[in-house]
């Protein structure tokens, strides 16, 4: 997950120097190419930690979110920053899902490491509150213990793999005993028992509140049922040499690899794996050796019916309906799926396909429309899914959502509909005629929370440098003093004038505007050194930008 960061130029006297020179000299006339009417925008210390909004979930007039564990509060408008839970405020850690109800939250928390060349998600473990965020208990990642020294890849068996009894027979499964690839894409609770769903550490469970962790077992791939009654279950797994056994084993079987979770309203619990979808009606209390699963998979002899692929992302319950929604992502090594949702109201024994090809990464509700936030936008439903509009842009008077972001989360609280993308979040009271935008705050002067120490200045741009084909759009941030227009020209090194963009603003307060890295031409600048000036009706102001293929 992408991590908000803010670099600040502070424009040199030589570059104002110059600015100054080329005004007095006159400067030749420049297309406009931009006109906006800005109002201003938030400068608060207390901001969220990114942009980059991947967990949502509501709470009565609260809306959680993640990576950065803040709350905001749509009765005052206050962010609330997890000062007391220092993996997060202070250290690495992030948030990768998300649970709430009423003042209980529940985080799994991970972050991104180094292994060789490649970067991995690594699990670290919980958090949870019982206070609505005022404390914090934090939960390790459980990891089983590492076997003898003497054990070796080729070796099955005690003790170097761990033994479990499901029914009435004793299985070998193997043993996760580092967090790389292990963080907790979904965590879901009822009353006591906490549940959390991880790639390579598969469906785990605890009973008394995270005090102990046990891993549940789900079906293996060549299995739609599994119950207690059946004997010699057999799951695949290989050794070192090559040889096949049988062994509870995520590294070679899809349905291991936890992705999706939720407890819906009558307790089923649902499991959504790289394998399919599997839902049991007993796995929030059984014993695990007594646990009941059915699963459903996609089928490439029937595509236009039940799953749509076999990664089950996300699930979620519609309210009042009871439906539940599911999200699927292509995984067929010969491509025979495709992405899409799909939905079902008889616990997987029908299921309804829609959005068929669109790569969706969550399921909301408002009122009675369906939403989806995909790769490429928001998808409204007004009519349980049978034709949806695609909602491209988001904006507001003040801001907008950049036209390439990414679309992550939704959740909905007492009074919005909230989405969290890669450029901020958004939520709307009308089901999406009108929005507003919640971004990090960093005021000009004064920093914030999280960069208490940033130097004052009277303009900034960010990202800095900037990339047009990796950000998109650069954010040049202003002060004025009063209404009427402004204008922001920039220069290139040798102070050649390449692109005016006029706004007006709305009074008093810190604006924004924004640069794609175009010429008024319409053609992209080259990399390098460019220098703007900004002019309001109170002053003007400069500064610089670093711009990089």
């Amino acid at each position: 997950m992408p991590k908000f960061n803010v670099q600040i130029n502070v424009s040199s006297g030589f570059a104002a120097f110059i600015l100054l020179s080329l005004i007095w000299l006159g400067l030749p006339e420049i297309s406009i190419s931009q006109d906006l009417n800005l109002d201003p925008i938030q400068d608060r210390f207390r901001s969220i930690s990114q942009n980059s909004i991947t967990s949502l979930e509501g709470s009565g007039d609260l809306i959680w979110m993640g990576p950065g564990l803040n709350a905001y509060s749509e009765l005052s408008g206050d962010i609330y920053i997890p000062e007391s839970a220092d993996s997060i405020f202070a250290g690495r850690g992030r948030v990768f899902s998300l649970q709430t109800n009423q003042n209980r939250i529940f985080a799994g928390l991970g972050f991104t490491s180094d292994m060789g060349d490649e970067s991995v998600q690594t699990a670290i473990g919980y958090y949870k509150s019982t206070n609505s965020g005022e404390s914090w208990q934090f939960i390790s990642f459980p990891l089983d213990e590492r076997p003898p020294a003497d054990c070796t890849g080729s070796e099955t068996g005690t003790p170097c793999d761990l033994e479990f009894e499901y029914g009435n027979q004793t299985y070998l499964r193997t043993r996760i005993t580092v967090p790389q690839l292990s963080p907790p894409f979904e965590v879901d609770f009822y009353d006591q028992t906490l549940l959390s769903v991880n790639w390579a550490s598969g469906l785990m469970r605890s009973l008394d509140d995270g005090a102990n962790w046990e891993r549940l077992i789900l079906p293996p791939a060549s299995l739609q049922e599994m119950n207690p009654s059946m004997e010699n279950i057999e799951w695949i797994s290989q050794t070192s040499d090559g040889t096949t056994v049988n062994r509870y084993d995520p590294r070679f079987d899809n349905n291991l690899l936890g992705f999706g979770l939720m407890i819906d309203r009558d307790q089923n619990v649902w499991v959504g794996t790289a394998g399919g979808i599997n839902i049991s009606p007993n796995a929030l209390s059984a014993p695990r050796s007594e646990i009941e699963w059915r699963r459903f998979t996609f089928d490439p002899d029937t595509p236009d019916e039940g799953l749509l692929a076999n990664w089950i992302v996300t699930i979620r319950q519609q309210p009042g309906t009871g439906r539940v929604w599911m999200t699927n992502w292509m995984t067929d090594p010969q491509n025979r799926d495709t992405n899409g949702v799909v939905y079902t109201d008889d616990l997987g024994e029908t299921f309804q396909q829609t959005l068929v090809g669109v790569r969706v990464n969550d399921i909301g509700f408002w009122e009675d429309k369906i939403f989806a936030a995909a790769d490429d936008g928001v998808y409204v439903s007004d009519n349980d899914g049978n034709s949806w509009e695609k909602i491209d842009r988001i904006s507001s008077p003040n801001s907008f959502i950049k036209k390439d972001a990414q679309y992550y989360a939704l959740s909905s609280t007492d009074h919005n509909l909230w989405v969290g993308t890669s450029d901020g979040a958004a939520y709307t009271s009308d089901g999406g005629e009108s929005w507003s935008i919640l971004r990090v705050d960093l005021p000009l002067r004064g920093g914030n929370i999280y960069q208490p120490d940033a130097p004052d200045n009277d303009t900034y741009a960010y990202p800095n440098p900037f990339s047009p084909t990796q950000h998109g759009v650069v954010r040049i941030k202003f002060e004025s003093n009063s209404s009427g227009p402004a204008t922001i020209q920039i220069y290139d090194f040798g102070m050649n004038p390449v692109k005016t963009i006029e706004v007006t603003t709305s009074g008093s307060g810190s604006y924004e505007a924004t640069w794609n890295g175009e010429k008024d031409s319409g053609r992209l600048v080259a990399s390098g050194t460019y220098f703007y000036r900004v002019n309001t009706p109170s002053g003007s102001t400069d500064g610089k930008i670093l711009l990089l293929d």
